[in-house]
């Protein structure tokens, strides 16, 4: 980038072709409407996945939560203090390895889950349908598969 002309240039390729730019403009946009729609219940989206994803027939480590979520396990711990001050997730050791914590969803927790699953439903079937575009199982399948790639450092040198 020798002059301002050819930073510009730059600046604005990066603007209009930036896989993260974009991901990161879409996921924030996503959040605050779904954020709208549970402000009724008191939760945020990422509240919602949270609980969602506690929600299985046996109580999940917090590893798996994490890996699930794409959360550090710091990040994910602080996350459930708010649920778990709120009566909605209950966190215990696990038995078979005392170092190990099991994530429990409260009965008031899936109370919660289950007033919050219709409204997702709903906006989620409104966001769908906007997508006039792209096929969202497409679209579902390709932020999968992003999700899944390897970070750099584990990646064989090209």
């Amino acid at each position: 980038m020798s002059n301002g002309r050819d930073s510009f240039e730059t600046t604005l390729h990066i603007r209009d072709a930036c896989l993260c730019l974009h991901a990161q403009r879409a996921a924030r946009t996503l959040s605050r409407l779904f954020d709208e729609a549970f402000q009724s219940l008191g939760i945020t989206s990422g509240q919602f996945s949270l609980l969602n994803a506690l929600n299985r027939p046996k109580p999940p480590s917090i590893g798996s939560v994490a890996q699930l979520l794409a959360m550090d396990r710091t990040t994910l711990t602080a996350a459930l203090k708010p649920l778990e001050r709120d009566g909605l997730v209950k966190v215990s050791v696990d038995p078979d390895d005392r170092r190990s914590r099991l994530l429990h969803l409260s009965e008031k927790g899936r109370g919660l889950l289950a007033s919050a699953v219709p409204i997702w439903r709903g906006l989620h079937a409104d966001i769908e349908a906007e997508l006039s575009e792209v096929e969202p199982d497409s679209l579902r399948g390709a932020l999968n598969s992003l999700s899944q790639a390897k970070p750099l450092r584990e990646r064989a040198p090209a």
